[in-house]
């Protein structure tokens, strides 16, 4: 394998954050906390270790009275995700390969 798995996407929870922010601008709290169905201090975890890594933003804003916040990846979270996907990719790859060979 050329490409090496990333420790910090590698987290399930944490590599579904990405691939969900991958395909938007941004997301609300709330919905990538149904999306990924944890609670929220484990949501919160897991955000602050894609910020620590500079791979998420992290934006706060009233709306409708209420404080929301808002996550989108970073132009290196961006990078980090597509090397992972490409690791996992051919890791399956070399999988298949060596299923196929038996």
């Amino acid at each position: 394998m050329t490409a090496d798995i990333d420790p910090v996407l590698h987290a399930p929870a944490r590599l579904q954050i990405a691939a969900m922010l991958a395909r938007v601008d941004d997301a609300e709290f709330a919905i990538i906390k149904d999306v990924v169905e944890v609670s929220d201090s484990v949501l919160s975890k897991h955000l602050s270790a894609l910020s620590e890594a500079a791979y998420i933003t992290v934006r706060k804003a009233k709306r409708d009275g209420r404080q929301r916040t808002w996550v989108s990846l970073t132009p290196k979270g961006r990078k980090a995700f597509a090397a992972h996907m490409k690791a996992l990719h051919e890791l399956v790859a070399a999988a298949q390969h060596a299923v196929a060979a038996e």
